[in-house]
């Protein structure tokens, strides 16, 4: 028993070997004696027991190395059985397979080959833990915030600004809401010979307001949208009583925003111009608009033909339809049916989710409104979201009470029905809903 306990000792503490100088041949490399046995100088210590395999702790008969059970990842005679240069010998490499090393991991050490530090084999990619994706999305959020902002700035920068309001005595005072003063002018500005061609908008130069409206958007409540026809027959300022499209002609926005607040008895918060080629460029910028159109319209001077029935229109059509007089027994007033119909439609496909979350269309869109909306210098691209968000569920549209068609100068005008027209005003002023019987189609 005394025996066999030293020989236990000398297995669970081997001789720690010399470590050889640099260049030196290892001892088992050594040559042996005639028959085997050691030869002088081998360094085998023959002192201490040969260490033998044990199986289920027990002595293992024969003297055959033991090989790896297969699919181990072991390899006889490779680099794991190799004496570990750390003075390396059963128990280091137990300890490297209980540290995750190399080894099968076998018995949950080690978790598998190259499973843990230190592994030599086959390296898993690094994980991506939840901390990596949050580091992630941040920077995400933070580029998309910052293109928004350069964005905002790019694009307030190309906004076109026009002196509009002044300050006059008697001015209406501000009122609930916010009210806009929307004008279509005939502008050529910007098309080319080949463009007004195809777009039928003639030779004209200059500008004159092909449409006037009036936007009250409400605290509460669905936005009122106002024609104004432009051959209404009003007091100008400096220039007796004329048609309100004149007030532009004399005296550009100034004059006809003074006019409109004038007649109506509201204090206009915010104005916007455009011409025929940004209504174009607005128009194909969101895919271009469906419209209903109630009869066949042959119009060559609009430069259109269309059909009976619901449609899509890109921006040439879209300009022709709200432009032609072809149209009802008082075509004027046809034609500014059309033009509150089609705004209502540009703004809310403008404003939908489908167009404002689309890159492809969000950011056309805001430069082409960029490059051809005029606004007056309080007014921001807020501002001109805020009409978008307001007329989603769409507005109640209506136009000025007519009183009568009078021939005055020599010239057809249209007068307003005074007492209607007061009643449609004052409900705007105080931001209420309009009374249904002076609602016109």
């Amino acid at each position: 028993m005394a025996d066999e306990n030293e020989a236990t000792r000398a297995i669970r503490r081997p001789a720690e070997p010399q470590a050889a100088p640099l260049g030196a041949p290892r001892s088992e490399d050594r040559a042996e004696g005639p028959g085997g046995a050691p030869g002088k100088g081998s360094g085998r210590d023959d002192t201490v027991p040969r260490v033998r395999s044990k199986v289920y702790g027990k002595p293992r008969s024969g003297s055959a190395p033991v090989r790896p059970i297969e699919g181990s990842g072991r390899t006889p005679g490779g680099p794991e059985d190799a004496p570990h240069r750390d003075g390396g010998g059963p128990d280091s490499r137990e300890a490297t397979a209980r540290g995750g090393g190399s080894g099968s991991g076998f018995g949950g050490f080690g978790g598998g080959r190259g499973g843990g530090p230190g592994g030599s084999g086959g390296r898993r990619g690094p994980r991506v833990t939840g901390r990596t994706v949050v580091r992630i999305v941040v920077v995400l959020v933070v580029l998309l915030l910052v293109a928004a902002v350069a964005g905002y700035f790019m694009i307030s920068a190309r906004l076109h600004s026009v002196e509009a309001m002044t300050d006059y005595d008697k001015r209406a005072a501000e009122t609930p809401g916010e009210d806009w003063l929307l004008v279509g002018s005939d502008s050529r500005a910007g098309l080319t010979a080949a463009q007004r061609r195809k777009l039928a908008t003639g030779k004209a130069v200059g500008k004159r307001t092909d449409t006037m409206m009036l936007l009250h958007i409400p605290s509460d409540g669905r936005p009122t949208l106002v024609s104004l026809p432009r051959d209404s027959y009003v007091p100008i300022e400096g220039h007796g009583s004329g048609k309100l499209n004149a007030a532009y002609a004399y005296g550009g926005p100034k004059l006809l925003t003074k006019t409109v607040e004038r007649v109506t008895g509201i204090r206009i918060d915010h104005y916007m111009e455009i011409g025929f080629g940004g209504f174009v460029g607005i128009v194909d910028a969101i895919g271009g608009v469906n419209i209903c159109v109630k009869q066949n319209i042959d119009d060559h001077k609009a430069g259109i033909n269309l059909k009976k029935g619901c449609q899509d229109m890109d921006g040439g059509t879209a300009l022709g339809y709200v432009r032609t007089r072809k149209t009802g027994a008082i075509p004027d007033f046809d034609r500014t049916q059309r033009q509150r119909e089609f705004f209502s439609a540009v703004v809310q496909k403008a404003a939908s989710p489908g167009t404002l979350l689309n890159p492809f269309t969000s950011v056309p869109l805001a430069l082409s409104a960029a490059d051809s909306v005029a606004v007056d210098p309080g007014t921001g691209l807020f501002d001109l979201l805020s009409v978008g968000l307001a007329m989603r569920g769409g507005p109640v549209t209506t136009a000025v009470p007519i009183g009568s068609l009078p021939t005055i100068g020599g010239q057809a005008v249209v007068k307003w029905d005074t007492q209607k027209a007061l009643r449609l005003f004052e409900a705007l002023a105080a931001d209420k809903q309009v009374p249904k019987d002076v609602i016109t189609k």
